[in-house]
């Protein structure tokens, strides 16, 4: 077998991880699935990976390992904990890490993947469970060449840009921060703009469909508000991921003496959001807050 045809694993099956692992599948390179929960390995062995409970038994034989879990202190465990890739990867592979971490812990695990003998890309993505599913997600990433060499087929299947910040992992996570920041301010500013429209009468349908085509329109708009005008909160990208997120934000603004004041209003809100009760629902779901503080009513779905 050689090392094109040697498999991938997948660590983590949300919306991320596994609409990347099923773009590798439909490339054609084989997969090897890792999640706690039993329905998303379910849905990886019907798309034809294999599926595992354990990171470590994921990553045996394998060329590289994907990193999709939530968080620092999940890449933490599924890379050095009892079971993890690092004891179970082959020499010579490749940990690319996926997750949105702070950059400093970023540089810190290269290190210490690296030291153990494998390659190691700071590379986090954006684009949504959508752009993941269709191949079209956009890496921030940074590492040894050699590194994006040997990941060339399987970013050519997940991404339809990738972007080589630098050789220095950490860069790469820097480069997420900043889209990071934008995104979740986005975020709130359209769950804002929304509720006022509605507050002030108007049809909730049409100031979408005003704002899709004038200058106030983002990404952000476009993918997140049709989730208010359908009352469909089931989580593409979670409250709590940008409680997570712009709280990297924020820790980088302080260190380097950097002020965030809309960053850090966005954050309080997401917050806000959190502490209400909706801290797993779609983090649109921030329009709540904004409808509970003014006696706006949100439309109840079917409004496209």
């Amino acid at each position: 077998m050689t090392s094109s045809q040697q498999p991938v694993a997948v660590i983590g099956l949300g919306n991320m991880g596994f609409g990347s692992a099923a773009s590798l599948l439909k490339a054609g390179i084989a997969v090897h699935g890792c999640d706690l929960g039993a329905q998303p390995r379910a849905r990886i062995e019907a798309e034809g990976g294999k599926a595992f409970e354990k990171a470590g038994e994921a990553a045996a034989g394998c060329r590289a390992a994907f990193l999709f879990v939530v968080n620092q202190a999940q890449t933490e465990a599924v890379l050095f904990g009892e079971g993890g890739v690092i004891g179970a990867l082959p020499p010579g592979g490749v940990v690319v890490n996926c997750v949105t971490v702070p950059p400093d812990f970023a540089e810190d695990v290269a290190g210490r993947v690296i030291d153990a003998g494998f390659g190691y890309l700071d590379a986090p993505v954006s684009g949504g469970a959508v752009g993941a599913a269709s191949g079209q997600m956009t890496v921030m990433g940074s590492g040894a060449p050699e590194s994006f060499d040997a990941m060339a087929d399987c970013f050519d299947a997940i991404a339809r840009t990738v972007y080589r910040m630098s050789d220095a992992p950490g860069d790469g996570s820097r480069m997420k921060m900043v889209n990071q920041l934008l995104a979740g301010v986005h975020i709130v500013s359209a769950c804002e703009a929304l509720t006022l429209g509605i507050k002030s009468g108007l049809d909730p349908k049409v100031v979408y469909d005003v704002i899709c085509k004038s200058a106030g329109n983002s990404w952000m708009w476009g993918d997140r508000m049709p989730h208010v005008l359908d009352n469909d909160y089931t989580p593409k990208s979670a409250v709590d991921i940008f409680v997570k997120d712009l709280g990297i934000v924020l820790e980088a603004g302080q260190n380097l003496n950097f002020p965030l004041p809309v960053a850090s209003a966005a954050r309080q809100m997401f917050m806000v959001a959190s502490g209400a009760g909706f801290g797993a629902e779609d983090d649109s779901a921030v329009a709540k807050i904004y409808a509970a503080n003014s006696n706006t009513r949100l439309p109840d779905g079917d409004q496209r």
